[in-house]
Formats: C-alpha cells, sequence, structure tokens
C-alpha cells in the first residue's frame, strides 16, 4: 500500500498549479457470487476491484482521472495530466492528519467460510421454493458477497479509512399455469457477514417468494382509475427514495433541477410526514462508517412534520451552495467520482396500526410490494410497478390484481399521505446515479395516500 508521506507529496504536486483543492481515493474490493437454479449451482464468480481515483477542484470546476495500478509513479502521472487543466499559483496542502476509528464487527467474513457451506444453504432455499407448489417451474437462490477497503487522502488533512462488507440473498421463483408465467423477487441484504443467515429468517422469505409467484397466477388486470392507494413498509419506500429522496440530492439541487430548491424551510407535504436519510444505522445495507469524501456518516433530517429541514450535501456541491457537507458523498468505485447519494432514506412510523390503515379504506389498492419504474428528479414526476397488489374493499383486503402502475408527483404525494403506520421496515436495492451503483435502503411504515393514479390494463371493474 502506499505510504502516507507519499501521498503528502502527492497531493501537493496536485495543487502546483492552481487547483484548490486535491483528493486521493484508493480502493481495494474483493468479491463473490453463487448462483442456484433449481436446486443446483449454476455460476461461482470471484472478483476484485482495485485501483486509485483523483480528483482536483478549482472554485466549482472539477477534473477526474484513475488508475488500477496503485504505485507512487502511476499516481503521480495521473495527477500531471490532471493538473494541466489550472493554470495558477500553488495551493497550500494542510498535513494529513490521524486516522479515525471505524465501526467493523463482521463475525463470518466472506473469507472464512467455505464455499461448500454457502452453496449448501441456497440449494436448500431453493429446493424449499421449488417444492412449494407443482406450478413452480424454475426457483433462484444467490448470494452476493462484497467487502470494500477505502482510503481517502485530501488537501484539507483528511486521511481516512473503512471497511464495508455487505451480503445479500436473492431469491425467485417463476410460476406457470395455462400458458401465463409469472414471478416474484426478494433480495434481503445487510452489512454484514455471512452471519445474516442467523438474523433474516431465510425459510420464511422463501415461502412467501414462492406464495406470491402462485397468487399471481390467478390475480385479476388491474382496471386504471384514481383511488387511495396504501403503501406497505420497506419496499413501499421506493417511492419516496425516488421522487423525493433524489430530488434532495445536491446533485439536483444545486443545479436547479429539483422541485425542492429553495424551500428549506417550507411545508412540502402532511403535517404526519417526517423523513430521514441515516449513513450509520447499524447492520443496514446502506451503511458506511464514514463516505466515500472521508467525512462521517450521519442522520440527516430532510423533512420534519412536513416541513423541507435539508439536503443531501456533498464536498464540491457544498462549496456552491454555502452549506455544510452531511456525509453523503458516496461512489460505486474508483473509477467515479464522488457526489451526494442516500444511504438509509425513510419516512419516518407514525401512531397507525397497519390493520387500522386497512380497515379505514373503504376502498383502495394496497401496494404490498412495488418493483422497477423511472423517475424524472428535476420535477418529482414517477411511475413504478406494483410487484404484489391487492384491492380494499370494505375495509378488508380482498382479490390479488397484477399490472397495476402507480402514477404521480413526489411532491404531491407528500402531501396527501393522510395514514403513517407504526411498522417502520426496510427494502434492499442497488441505486444508479451519476457516481455509479451504490447499496441503499428504502424504508417507510405502511402509508395510506388518500388519492394517486393508478394505470392498469384491466377493462372493467
Amino acid at each position: 500500500m502506499i505510504k502516507k508521506t507519499e501521498l503528502q507529496h502527492l497531493l501537493t504536486e496536485a495543487l502546483a498549479t492552481g487547483a484548490d483543492f486535491a483528493e486521493i481515493f484508493i480502493e481495494d474490493t474483493k468479491s463473490s457470487s453463487i448462483r442456484v437454479t433449481s436446486g443446483e449451482v449454476t455460476s461461482i464468480d470471484l472478483g476484485n476491484v482495485f485501483g486509485a481515483g483523483v480528483r482536483l477542484i478549482s472554485g466549482l470546476d472539477e477534473v477526474y482521472g484513475f488508475t488500477n495500478d496503485v504505485t507512487y509513479p502511476s499516481i503521480l502521472g495521473v495527477v500531471n495530466n490532471l493538473r494541466a487543466s489550472f493554470n495558477g499559483e500553488l495551493t497550500k496542502v494542510v498535513k494529513l492528519g490521524v486516522k479515525k476509528p471505524f465501526t467493523y464487527n463482521i463475525k463470518r467474513p466472506m473469507n472464512q467460510v467455505h464455499t461448500s457451506e454457502k452453496s449448501k444453504r441456497l440449494q436448500d432455499l431453493s429446493k424449499q421454493i421449488k417444492n412449494y407448489d407443482p406450478r413452480i417451474v424454475q426457483a433462484i437462490t444467490q448470494l452476493l458477497e462484497t467487502q470494500q477497503k477505502v482510503l481517502v487522502a485530501n488537501s484539507e488533512g483528511i486521511y481516512q479509512d473503512d471497511i464495508r462488507t455487505y451480503t445479500r440473498i436473492i431469491m425467485m421463483a417463476v410460476a406457470q399455469e395455462n400458458g401465463q408465467m409469472q414471478q416474484a423477487f426478494e433480495g434481503p441484504g445487510r452489512y454484514m457477514g455471512f452471519e445474516i443467515f442467523d438474523v433474516i429468517d431465510t425459510v420464511q422469505i422463501a415461502n412467501e417468494v414462492a406464495k406470491s409467484a402462485i397468487t399471481l397466477l390467478t390475480a385479476e388486470d388491474m382496471v386504471p382509475q384514481i383511488m387511495p392507494v396504501v403503501l406497505h413498509n420497506a419496499f413501499g419506500g421506493v417511492i419516496f427514495h425516488e421522487a423525493c429522496g433524489h430530488p434532495l440530492e445536491a446533485t439536483a439541487v444545486a443545479k436547479g433541477l429539483s422541485p425542492f430548491v429553495g424551500k428549506l424551510g417550507e411545508k412540502v407535504g402532511s403535517d404526519i410526514v417526517t423523513a430521514y436519510d441515516d449513513g450509520d444505522v447499524p447492520g443496514a445495507w446502506g451503511r458506511l462508517s464514514y463516505d466515500d469524501e472521508g467525512m462521517p456518516t450521519q442522520k440527516n433530517l430532510l423533512i420534519e412534520n412536513g416541513v423541507l429541514k435539508g439536503y443531501l450535501i456533498d464536498y464540491r456541491n457544498a462549496r456552491k451552495m454555502k452549506m455544510a457537507t452531511t456525509g453523503s458523498g458516496r461512489r460505486q468505485s474508483y473509477k467515479y467520482s464522488p457526489t451526494s447519494r442516500m444511504n438509509s432514506t425513510y419516512i419516518a412510523p407514525g401512531n397507525d396500526k397497519f390493520e387500522d390503515i386497512i380497515k379505514d379504506t373503504k376502498y383502495g389498492l394496497f401496494a404490498k410490494k412495488l418493483g422497477g419504474g423511472t423517475v424524472v428528479p428535476a420535477t418529482g414526476e414517477f411511475n413504478f410497478a406494483v410487484q404484489e397488489g391487492y384491492m380494499i374493499e370494505d375495509g378488508k383486503l380482498t382479490r390479488p390484481v397484477r399490472g397495476a402502475m402507480l402514477i404521480g408527483h413526489g411532491k404531491d404525494v407528500l402531501f396527501k399521505i393522510d395514514k403513517v403506520g407504526d411498522n417502520l421496515e426496510f427494502g434492499q436495492g442497488m441505486c444508479g446515479s451519476l457516481s455509479g451503483s451504490i447499496p441503499v435502503d428504502v424504508g417507510q411504515p405502511t402509508i395510506r395516500v388518500s388519492s394517486m393514479t393508478v394505470g392498469g390494463s384491466g377493462g372493467k371493474k
């Protein structure tokens, strides 16, 4: 590994021609993937991402370069190429500080568990899904493991390392009957090692995946209409993440491409809506001890009782917005320059019970799980597929529906939330943006939106 004294010299060289900020990000990431299809191991993959990224900033102008050769001469070559973009006087470099401790309590790291034990777990889950019902024609399970070691050094004295360990279990069922096929998916993940199997009830989840796929075989096509929608906890939070979370990132706010620009202290939602982004939830899929700019992560209040309280801000956009960073600078790897990103974003729990929310809804849609969708951060416009949904009729869950699509604007949805449950849960996913794909949590308790446009291909009610 490159020495601290060498990093100090590289940062000095980086500022020699006029840049006023320099940063070096070094990464060593090991990954493993095992896939099982209907009880048989079909693939085992190992990977290693290793390299260094260099970022120079002058005012608001930024240049970025990288190399997979983490030696002093190689990084110096990147520095020399980048600094040619600026023409000015040498900026003084602050002496690199001392690394601060980070949280690392992984019990069973990926390299300490034999492949046979991992494969056995996946095969058992795959067989369980497959044997749930004769109509299950394919059962896929997959174990994804990543250990990322990073080191950040910059010209303002930051010298910080971190180790991030992520483990995710993918479970998918494909059901077939009368010429049609339906599938269901779950992908729980945590900031932990193989001990995830001791924390998550994978047997229960496998049964739920199989049951969902079978249920969808007999579901009716959703009839398009405007109606109340009850969004369940965990993955219901994907709407807030996409339609509200991204527009609260400085990546959008600093450019004026967000419906929340200039609205700090103003009402942006219902009185019962409070929302956070937390970078340090213990064991959470989206957690880090320090972000990819070397700043400690923190719990950021975004909305409080419907009032906009804050944004998610990285170093460069903090300059433009003249606001403090929030420990939200993230990137997929050394090949990306960091920018403001979410970690674990969620609507805080309220006082309503799930059963009471359903009972209080005379007619509507219960969106138990959401799938993919699209959003325009500049406006908050979105559309999201409902992976598993049920009609609510006379305060009861009745017939399953498929093909439902939720359509709307994030800012409008926030005002129309009239019920917030007390059952907060998180769902895990990979979020893509300017700085690549990163692990994030989406979360919320069960909420009710009083009115939402629901698309579908059904004919009559």
